[in-house]
């Protein structure tokens, strides 16, 4: 008999963990482009479940509200404040309408304003707001459409232009039809043919299902693009369609647009449909059709495979109309053998000829960062080696010459060079920020170390390739480079915190060594400001270093004895073992408290380790996951033992859980091993089967490594488990994988061997939850269960 009981109604955790999932977080931040002000944006509480109960249709891998015109369970702001950055002035902005709504906040190249969309009762509207006054107004009564994410840009203001201070936008279509209704019976059979081509494909969700789909995704999907001028003037431009982007070029005379259309797809997401990408002038005019991309349902599944053709189109920065593209050479296919694997191009106005060659690459094409004619940065990566370099050439060059900046594997934290810090130039665009003409790049770094990051800011002088640090920050904060804001005067901004304190926005002056506080968020949950916090290290058994984050509740003693203990994890694959031990984290910093964090249970007396690592690695020609099962139960016991050896965990009293992967983590643990008391599985994949074209980092199908498949899903060992273990599953997950009959089959499974377990399915709630009321009963569902096997209350089933 099922002893579970479906709850009739959410239910709340205790009082100390409602109070801090309901306590704000910390507000974003963005810097104007010239350093002169900062806006700070007020992020929501949780919202209620009414509100992701709201219509949503799931097409061609988008989650679009129909009564916005954009996605849906996207995050918004609530609030908005100026901060001045010389002298701390705050200046709140004025003029949002009651309940505000606000998305995509971009500043005008000149930062004098910025503009960003708020829905209202029927749709997404167009406000701008003025620096100097922080007064905020809508500027047109435009529908905007968001199905594709922001539905604006600013375009850049040329000599002679008379819409100076305008935005292009895309819009809902003025008169978008009757939206199409599903038949009220089928009218045939839903056929699917594949004429013997090698289409594999990994695991979607929210795919086109029929032509009922089709129909509603071109209706939501389209829109026309008009130009909106500060002052609400609007001029449409060109022709409606599925427009997916629409990026006006630095000078500001032309605009790249990309536009999808049919045959489209049941098996890809809307990202491989075909696509056509014009470079048009400023009245819509086509000015040269770059490509008309087709379907791309036949890519392959491994790592670093890219679409035939011409991909990635962006706009140089640094020049007034030039755009880039590149383009496979071994017809997108790793496998193939070549000396080359991409070109980038460039064509500039008047967009006639052929395209300039700018860089052959030996590995996948991953980024161009622009300087000048004389500087960018061209970056290539290899997934089967972890192999990344940088190149720097010169775009004006009439040679593809260029000189190796960096070539290290992206494994290795310990050697990250850093980021380059980018300014943004007249246009608006990022360029990099360099110094002494040209021949100085900053570098910004998270300065791993055996004792934890410690980010830092460096000085490369290009022609020496030698570093100089200027700045790294010291214990007891963590610090980290936001933007450079005067090269000269080594002005910097930075987001400072504490294992007691939240992140706030510093100002330090480099040369003389002043800083300045310029904003003081408070600490959201003050009764975790009491924690103990330490970064742990020790080693499994075949001597990988290993380490994690080890909280022990407010007023916890040395000698006071062990305390039960809550395990959360989530495993990761390496190819070198050196870089698998490497220490992740700081002791120093603060760890914000969402609902995907453990800590609250500290204010229920357990103690936590947080973040241990979990390494899978692959090395002497074996892949990770070869040995998966033997490397993650040794990972746990090493965790177990250290734990236990300081006293502070009861070797029969600890939990394990996970979520997504590191669900699948916890199943596969308690199925192969007896460390834990009981498990939380939430939302993870239990039978890799399901995934058979391949998951997380495993390249090889289910028809490659059958085996591999079977030993690392939990689904085909359900017998073996027997610690209790508690499954959490969104009903609307939409992550690659991880659907929701996961959990149920999993449960089916456990159920059907007598083992003790209980299932909660969240209505509405995505791969990550979202409303309050299933955020709050998922914290009670947990802490029920731990406290049920962990500190043995009595009971049977948890109540309903």
């Amino acid at each position: 008999m099922d002893q579970t009981t479906i709850a009739p109604e959410y239910r709340l955790p205790p009082g100390e963990i409602a109070a801090i999932l309901d306590a704000p977080t910390s507000p974003d931040i963005s810097v104007d482009p010239g350093g002169r002000w900062m806006l700070v944006l007020t992020k929501p509480s949780l919202p209620p479940i009414s509100e992701l109960a709201r219509p949503e249709l799931r097409l061609a891998g988008l989650r679009i509200d129909p009564g916005a015109n954009g996605l849906s369970r996207s995050g918004y702001y609530t609030g908005l404040t100026l901060v001045r950055i010389s002298d701390g002035l705050q200046r709140p902005v004025t003029g949002l309408p009651p309940e505000a709504r606000i998305a995509w906040p971009r500043w005008a190249p000149d930062g004098g304003s910025f503009a960003f969309g708020v829905r209202d009762g029927c749709g997404i509207r167009l406000w701008l707001a003025n620096v100097d006054s922080g007064v905020s107004r809508r500027v047109s009564d435009i529908r905007l459409n968001g199905v594709f994410g922001a539905p604006f840009a600013w375009i850049p203001s040329g000599q002679g232009r008379e819409d100076v201070g305008s935005l292009i936008v895309r819009a809902v279509l003025e008169d978008p039809g009757e939206i199409p209704v599903a038949p009220a019976f089928p009218v045939g059979p839903e056929i699917r043919e594949n004429a013997g081509q090698l289409a594999p494909s990994r695991t979607y969700q929210d795919l086109l299902k029929g032509a009922h789909d089709e129909a509603l995704f071109e209706t939501y999907a389209a829109s026309r693009l008009v130009v909106i001028t500060s002052d609400g003037n609007e001029r449409e431009v060109g022709a409606p369609g599925t427009i997916r982007r629409a990026e006006p070029a630095p000078g500001g005379a032309f605009l790249l647009v990309e536009t999808l259309h049919r045959p489209f797809s049941y098996l890809v997401p809307h990202y491989r449909f075909p696509v056509r990408v014009e470079v048009r002038d400023r009245v819509g005019r086509v000015v040269r059709e770059l490509v008309d991309a087709p379907l791309a349902e036949n890519v392959p599944v491994a790592f670093d495979a890219v679409p035939e053709g011409p991909r990635s189109f962006r706009w140089r920065n640094d020049a007034e109309a030039t755009v880039c593209w590149v383009e496979a050479q071994d017809g997108g296919d790793p496998s193939v053998a070549t000396d080359v694997r991409d070109r980038v191009y460039a064509l500039s106005e008047p967009f006639e000829g052929a395209p300039a060659l700018l860089q052959s690459l030996e590995f996948r094409y991953a980024g161009l960062t622009w300087g000048d004619g004389a500087t960018a940065l061209v970056t290539e990566r290899w997934w089967k080696t972890r192999r990344t370099r940088t190149w720097r050439f010169a775009p004006d060059a009439e040679t593809t010459d260029r000189e190796l900046l960096f070539d290290r594997s992206w494994e290795d934290r310990y050697g990250d060079p850093g980021t380059p810090l980018l300014k943004s130039n007249p246009a608006g665009r990022s360029v990099l920020l360099t110094g002494d003409g040209g021949r100085h790049l900053f570098l910004a770094g998270g300065g791993a170390s055996p004792d934890g990051d410690f980010p830092f800011m460096d000085r490369l002088d290009l022609n020496t390739k030698a570093t100089k640090r200027l700045w790294q920050c010291e214990p007891p904060y963590y610090e980290r480079p936001v933007k450079l804001i005067d090269e000269t005067d080594c002005l910097l901004l930075t987001l400072r915190e504490s294992a007691e304190s939240p992140p706030n926005v510093f100002l330090r002056a480099l040369k003389s060594g002043g800083v300045r506080q310029l904003t003081a968020f408070p600490h959201p949950a003050p009764r975790l400001s009491k924690v103990r916090k330490e970064i742990i290290h020790y080693r499994r058994a075949d001597g990988i270093g290993m380490n994690g984050t080890l909280y022990l509740p407010p007023g916890y003693s040395d000698g006071q004895g062990p305390l039960p203990l809550l395990m959360w994890a989530y495993p990761r694959e390496f190819k070198n073992a050196d870089a698998a031990g490497q220490v992740t984290g700081s002791p120093y910093r603060f760890t914000p408290v969402t609902w995907t964090s453990p800590l609250p249970w500290l204010t229920q007396g357990y103690a936590v380790l947080d973040g241990p690592t979990m390494p899978i690695v692959g090395q002497d020609g074996q892949e990770a996951n070869d040995s998966y099962v033997t490397q993650l139960v040794s990972s746990a016991e090493a965790a177990v033992e250290e734990v236990v050896r300081r006293g502070v965990a009861d070797r029969n009293r600890i939990a394990i859980g996970g979520h997504s992967y590191g669900g699948f983590m916890t199943a596969n643990l308690l199925a192969h091993c007896d460390l834990f008391r009981a498990g939380i599985a939430r939302s993870g994949a239990y039978n890799r089967t399901l995934t058979p074209f391949g998951f997380q980092s495993e390249e090889r199908t289910f028809w490659q490594a059958p085996e591999v498949y079977f030993a690392m899903s939990a689904f085909m060992h359900a017998d073996k488990i027997r610690a209790p273990l508690l499954l959490i599953h969104g009903h609307a997950d939409n992550n690659s994988g991880t659907f929701p009959m996961q959990s149920e089959r999993l449960y089916n499974a456990l159920k059907g061997h007598g083992a003790t377990t209980r299932l909660v399915m969240l209505p509405h709630e995505s791969h990550g939850y979202q409303a309050r009321e299933s955020v709050m009963h998922v914290f009670w569902e947990m802490t029920e269960w731990l406290a049920r096997y962990l500190k043995n209350r009595e009971g049977g089933s948890i109540e309903g």
